[in-house]
């Protein structure tokens, strides 16, 4: 049964990933010429972090979360940072603190926010070393095609690498029993054939990557 969904998974991440589009729009391509300019870009970093304060009771103050079921925004690409801030901002992520402080951002402001989260290196969280090679073997078997092989996404897609385990283990939860806000063809198949312990594996693997 697990070959059989591993296959299926194969077979459909191909359309999945076509189906899915670079992010775009003026404000993408603000945030990429912000990035051409080293002087303008560390205005744009400085003005993020200023304008994240009503951020850091729940990210934490440069991005690293303070509470254990809560996402890092730190060392994320700006773009994809980018992209889910419009999202919220739009409603198409539902989270209902989380868009009323959004929609209160200016464009520019959105863009430098995402530059500033996307400037900060990530410390790697202690793991528990026992469970790190099984979950190397299944992130590779599973997620690399997509999350890349350092774990730090791209402009589609998260960065997981030093994401705290409670937070990775209850999202890949959700995408295997399919309760969670956001629902993802490709990842319910990739985490179908999880087990509990799978998850635990992958989350030490990727809490301890930097």
């Amino acid at each position: 049964m697990r070959a059989l969904l591993f296959l299926a998974g194969c077979l459909l991440s191909a359309s999945v990933f076509a189906q899915s589009a670079v992010p775009g729009g003026p404000a993408q391509e603000r945030l990429k010429s912000l990035s051409a300019d080293p002087v303008a870009l560390r205005a744009a970093i400085d003005a993020g972090k200023k304008a994240t304060f009503f951020c850091a009771n729940c990210h934490g103050e440069e991005g690293i979360s303070k509470t254990p079921d809560v996402p890092n925004l730190a060392g994320q690409n700006p773009a994809y940072l980018l992209e889910q801030i419009r999202k919220f901002g739009a409603g198409e992520r539902k989270d209902q603190f989380m868009q009323g402080l959004i929609k209160v951002l200016k464009e520019e402001e959105r863009i430098q926010v995402a530059h500033y989260y996307a400037s900060i290196k990530v410390p790697p969280s202690i793991a528990d070393n026992s469970q790190v090679p099984r979950g190397k073997e299944l992130f590779a078997k599973l997620c690399v095609r997509c999350h890349g092989e350092q774990a730090r996404g791209n402009e589609l897609f998260p960065r997981l690498a030093g994401q705290k385990v409670p937070y990775l283990k209850s999202s890949i939860t959700r995408y295997r029993d399919m309760t969670g806000v956001r629902n993802n063809q490709l990842m319910a198949i990739a985490t179908a054939p999880l087990k509990n312990e799978d998850i635990t594996a992958i989350a030490n693997y990727l809490t301890q990557m930097p």
